[in-house]
Order: structure tokens, then sequence, then C-alpha cells
């Protein structure tokens, strides 16, 4: 151990202690287990988090807000105490999912992702060090434990086969069987003297299907067979929902510039040994910290080293010296850190104090965060949908500041950006304390109080065009083609909180009559907020083949009923092509940034065939063209429709008849771009009340970017993840 003090690998000597509860919500008993991953983070299975929550097993749907207690043992922990019970949020979600991509039925023995990984609220200093991982093999031999951690609930386990996406464990046939509160845990290889994988599941013995009693022992009974997720399975599921800043930072190298860098700083700032032995002292206790001698302070190169290796430690650094009698010194520590990807925006006191901030939030203000962070960094990559608040937050703290800033000055960070665009969205109490915290930020950082300023004024200028908006209720159908005239469905509604599942057969196929009647049965089934007469959107999720279905006339045409249930009449309906719209990634923060300007962007009309190029060489760089109404004859119309919505255009009208186009895209200019849902919906009733003054059909792509969409597999419908 340094003159910093670090934990080290405690664990070697009794890996019980690697072991974290996961407790459930309602009851406090114990869900499963799971292990340190990060400073400040914890893997398990996502089945682990849903029984936790009181959620059905297999729920795919990532929890967004809710707070999880996880039970840690301390680095001197012994069998008669030393844990500690901490507050923990979903960082990461990898949902179970069966081995065709659709949901997990209760049942099943094997499934594939079930992922979790846990922020957790612990101690400045970061839990305790993560154990070493490596990759699992055959015939290695394991222990596992009981998500209690209890040292006599020892499993021993050999791995009798591995696959791509599991490995199989049989148990010894003395000694304790895995069961129920052993997944999530870690599976530690003493040759390897490291976690190999984690346990998920075991094969029961069979069951009488009648009295549900267990069957008499048979010697062709399986015995004592589970199943893992192989470290390195886990490591190719995580890299795929971006495991940025989870795994522990791995130092420096000798001649890595940052360190350089900031040990010529320290070298030149604390020079006197009473100095930095006094700030190392002050920078241990703010990152929670032992310290070595407190006479002989730590080398210049060591400092340095702490400052790079501890996440919060060089925003902990800089603090200390802002209040320095040179605060100047502040900024060149800072200017070396921004060479290093390691070290993150807040300090522990900083963090800890907005997780209390958003604690005390109102949820309805939470949930809209991620708006809140589209509208304030339009010009950052686009956030995946549906990520959990703390993913959210850990994106946002590691990106750089807005390019706003004349010359020398710091720039405003995304992640201060944010919070004032949060602000704005709160009762005026707690949008003062989130301005505090802002403007002590703000100080220790070095900004300038106008640009600080500046992004205020943005942020009421936003809640002002925001503040009457509400998000509509809406039904999502994703639509795929089966034999001829038939579709497959998928449904979901999404009333504010994001898209819940309400369909789960991936096989039934449907007439137009028939998915009519299901997609309008899903509708009567929805309970409109009281003080929101607006009817629910029906978004129709597509390929880029199906851009012209006609969804819209869809009609239920029930003999005993009065009226026809005319989809697109009764509703306004849109259709969304995420395949078109995530073929070029590179566009998805154009689509961002234009959706960011819906009221206020300009509308192009294409009123003659184009080639798709030189539509391409029109629009790359329009950031401020919103909608494109496309009044060309069928032919060359589909091409430029798709090239459209492959730049990002969040709202692309067209008339798919061969007549009335021109009417169409002169009926619509009238019409403001946020209500054109309802206006073609209108369009639509004129033209089956009267169709010589209403010829069109219109149809309308619509990307809303504050509103999320399952993750879908356009060629054979699956389950959302």
């Amino acid at each position: 151990m340094g003159w910093f003090g670090a934990t080290g690998g405690w664990h070697h000597d009794d890996p019980s202690r690697l072991v974290v509860t996961v407790r459930r919500a309602d009851d406090g008993g114990l869900a499963g287990a799971g292990f340190i991953l990060g400073p400040d983070t914890v893997l398990t299975c996502a089945h682990v988090v849903n029984d936790a929550l009181g959620r059905p097993m297999f729920e795919a749907r990532p929890p967004r807000l809710e707070e999880i207690s996880v039970v840690v043992r301390g680095a001197y922990a012994d069998r008669y105490g030393g844990s500690e019970t901490y507050s923990a949020r979903l960082l990461h979600w990898v949902a179970p999912r069966a081995r065709d991509g659709g949901a997990v039925l209760e049942g099943d023995n094997e499934w594939l992702g079930d992922l979790a990984v846990l922020r957790v609220d612990g101690p400045a200093g970061g839990l305790p060090a993560a154990p070493d991982r490596a990759d699992m093999s055959t015939e290695q031999k394991l222990s596992a434990w009981h998500g209690s951690g209890e040292d006599a609930t020892l499993a021993r386990l050999t791995v009798a086969s591995l696959h791509p996406s599991m490995g199989y464990l049989d148990g010894e046939a003395t000694g304790m069987a895995v069961g129920p509160g052993y997944s999530g845990g870690p599976l530690w290889c003493r040759r390897e003297q490291a976690v190999v994988g984690l346990v998920v599941a075991h094969f029961m013995p069979p069951r009488d299907g009648a009295t549900g009693l267990p069957l008499p022992h048979s010697p062709q009974h399986l015995v004592r067979r589970s199943w893992a997720i192989p470290w390195q399975r886990v490591r190719s599921e995580l890299d795929a929902v971006g495991l940025h800043g989870v795994l522990p930072p791995q130092a420096p190298e000798p001649e890595d510039p940052a360190l350089l860098l900031l040990t010529e700083a320290i070298g030149d700032m604390l020079y006197s040994p009473s100095e930095r032995s006094d700030c190392a002292k002050r920078l241990a206790q703010a990152c929670g910290v032992g310290w070595g001698s407190d006479v002989t302070p730590p080398s210049p190169e060591e400092f340095a080293l702490f400052v790079l290796t501890h996440p919060r430690a060089l925003a902990a650094f800089s603090g200390i010296l802002r209040r320095s009698s040179d605060p100047a010194r502040a900024d060149r520590v800072l200017a070396a850190g921004s060479l290093s990807d390691v070290p993150r925006l807040l300090t522990p006191q900083e963090y800890a104090a907005l997780l209390r901030h958003l604690r005390a939030t109102d949820r309805d203000v939470l949930a809209r965060i991620p708006e809140a962070a589209r509208a304030a960094v339009p010009h950052v990559p686009a956030f995946p949908g549906g990520e959990s608040l703390d993913a959210l937050l850990n994106r946002l703290e590691a990106l750089p500041g807005d390019g706003h800033s004349t010359s020398g000055e710091r720039r405003v960070p995304a992640l201060l950006r944010v919070l004032e665009y949060v602000g704005v969205l709160c009762p005026p109490a707690k949008r003062a304390e989130l301005r505090m915290w802002a403007d002590g930020i703000a100080q220790r950082l070095g900004i300038a109080r106008p640009a600080l300023g500046e992004r205020r004024s943005d942020a009421q200028a936003w809640g002002r065009s925001v503040r009457d908006r509400s998000a509509r209720m809406r039904v999502l159908v994703q639509v795929t083609s089966a034999e001829r005239g038939r579709h497959r469905l998928r449904i979901w509604c999404d009333e504010g909180a994001g898209p819940r599942q309400v369909s789960t057969d991936s096989l039934m196929t449907y007439s137009a009559t028939d998915g009519a009647r299901e997609v309008l049965r899903v509708l009567d089934s929805l309970t409109p907020p009281a003080d929101d007469e607006r009817p629910p959107l029906v978004e129709v999720l597509v390929d880029r083949a199906s851009l012209n279905l006609p969804v819209d006339e869809w009609a239920a045409h029930d003999p005993g009923e009065i009226v026809p249930g005319v989809l697109g009449v009764e509703f306004p309906l849109v259709v969304h092509c995420p395949e078109l719209l995530r073929r070029h990634g590179r566009f998805i923060s154009h689509w961002r940034r234009r959706w960011s300007r819906l009221d206020s962007g300009k509308t192009l009309v294409v009123s003659e065939s184009m080639d798709p190029d030189a539509l391409y060489f029109k629009l790359v760089n329009q950031l401020d063209t919103v909608r494109v109404c496309v009044d060309v004859p069928p032919g060359p119309r589909d091409g430029i429709v798709q090239t459209c919505l492959a730049l990002g255009i969040p709202v692309v009208v067209w008339d798919r008849g061969r007549d009335g186009a021109s009417h169409l895209a002169q009926h619509m200019a009238a019409v403001a771009t946020r209500e054109l849902p309802d206006g073609v919906r209108d369009y639509r009733a004129n033209a089956q009340a009267s169709p010589p003054e209403f010829p069109g059909r219109p149809v309308l792509a619509w990307a809303d970017a504050d509103r999320t969409v399952p993750r879908l597999h356009l060629t054979e419908p699956q389950e959302s993840a």
C-alpha cells in the first residue's frame, strides 16, 4: 500500500467476502447475489434486480429510478460482521432474452443476457477493491456462495462444458448445492485467483405435474447441474451497452502525458514537503481514503498517480487549490488532468450532493431528464433510448463543455448545462438549490459567471417553450409482413414513462381487419389522463419496404358494431422507420438537433423529381430543416422519402396515392409542424367523407427524439430490449 490508502487484494484470503447481497425492497429479504465490479459499481443478474423490486422475474424493461439495497462486506470484514448496507440504482441493463431474442417465459431453463450493473452510493473512497477477472475454461474448479455470503454456503463446482453464451457447472456430491439465492454471485477460481463468471440458474429436480411435489429420486435424474455466464460473455454483453467508466481504472503508464504534466505541476506548486503533506492529507480525506506518514509526504509522482487513478481525485484536488492563496494553480492541474480519461467532473462531495438533490426531485421531472439533455446538448451523439438515469449522468459527466465561451475561458460542462435545463422544470425552491450547486462547481472550475448565466438564459427560454407541453399517450405497433395480405404485430403502450409491451405472441398473423381490431382493443384498454383530452398517438414501426403500408386505412368492420373503426381516422397515426433513422449513426445527432428546433425550423417542399444524391447534398448540412413535404409522383418518391429519413429529417409528409399530391402539400402547408399528427388525422377523416375535395392519401413519418422506441428486430419480430 502506498502513501494514499488502498484496499488491495483482500479477497484472496477469503473469497466469500466477494459476495454482495441484493435485498428485496418490500420485505428486506434476500433476492440474490452480486460482486464488486468497480469503485462504485456491482454486477448481478437482471432477474435478481427484478426480484428485488417485486417485478416479474424476466421483465425486460429496465428499472429507471428505483433504488435497491445492497450489502457489501468491507476489506476487513470477518465472520462476525463488518458489512455495510448501501443504496444502489441501475447503471447498465442487459435484459433476459430467449435464444431467438424473444421473451423468456416462466419454466424456461436457459436464456441469454440477464445482466445488471448497479451504481452504488458507497463511501467517498469507493467500494473495496474489485476482484481480478479471467476467462472461464472447461475443467476449472470453482467456488460459489449463497447471496447471504455465509461461509457454510460454499458450493464446489466444476466447469463441465463451455459454450459461447454459457457454461455448465456440475456440483460435488457432498456439501452445498447451488439453489435459490445463488443467482448473480461470483464464481471464484482459486487457480486463476480471479472471478471467471457469475451464477445464473440451477436445474432443479423434476416435479410431479399434478401435485408439484418432487418425484422419487432416479439415477436418470440430472443431479447438481447449474449454468453460468462466463466472464468472456459478460464482457461482450456489457461492451454492447457501453461499458464506459465501469471497470476500475488502470494506473497510467510512466510516459503518460497527463502523468508527466501533473507530476511536474505538483512538484512546482507543492515544492515544500510540509505544504505537499498538508494538501495530500486534505485530498485523502476528501476522497475517503487513508494516508501514510504524517511527516513524510508522497512524492510528486505518487501524488499525481493517485489523482489519475481515483476517478474523483482530480476534481477534489482542484477544489483544494482553488481555495488556496493562488487559485490559478487549479487551472494548471485541470488542464493536465484533462489529458486522461479517468477523472470525472465532480468531487465525491459534489456528486453526493447531486444525488441528494435528485432524490428529492419529483419523479415526473426525473423522467424528463433525457428530454432536457437532448435540448441542452444537441451537438452530442444520440443518447440510447431507455437508458437509466445513472447511465445518463455517467455519460454527461464524461462529456466536454460546450463551445460558446470566448478564448481563454473555461467552457461550461455538459452536465451543468443539462442540470440548468432540469432546473427550469422544477419548483422555484428546488431550482434555486440546483443553481447554487452549479454555482459552486463553476467557481471551482474557474468558469466565468457570464458563461454560466448565458446557459441559464438558454434553459429559461427552453423552459418557456415546453412548460405547457406534456407527453402524449401513445401506442406503438410494430408491423411486419407475413404471408400475402397478413401481418405480424407487436404492440407497446407508453403513458409517458416509456414503452411497455402488451402483446406476447410473435407467431400469430393478422389480416388488416383483424389487425385493426387488435390495435383498437389495446387503445380501448387505456385510461387517458383526466386533464388531457387528446386521443392517443398511434406510432406504427415499419421497415423501409413498408413505409407505404396503409395501416391508417385498416378498419375493424365488425358486423355487430355501429362504426367501422378506421385507425387513421379515429386516432392520429404516424409511421416511424428505425431501420432508416439508425442506418447511418453519424446522422443521429443531426436528427436530435433538428427535433430540438421543431417549432422554429424550416420546411422544404420537394415539388419535382430529384436525384437522391442531389437531395443529400442539399440537406446534409441544413440542420434548420426539420420538415420535408414530398410532392412528386410515386416512381421517384420513395427514394426521396428514404433519403430524408436516413439523413435524420424528423418529419416527412407525402401522398401514397397517385393523385392529389399537390392538394395535400398545399393543405398541410398551413398546419404547424408540431400539429401535423392531428392535422393529418383531420385530412384522412375529410378524405373518407368527401374524396373529391380531399383526394390525397397522406403518410406522415414522425421520429420524436424525446420519446423512446423498443429495440426492434425488423426481419423477425422479437421482444423489446
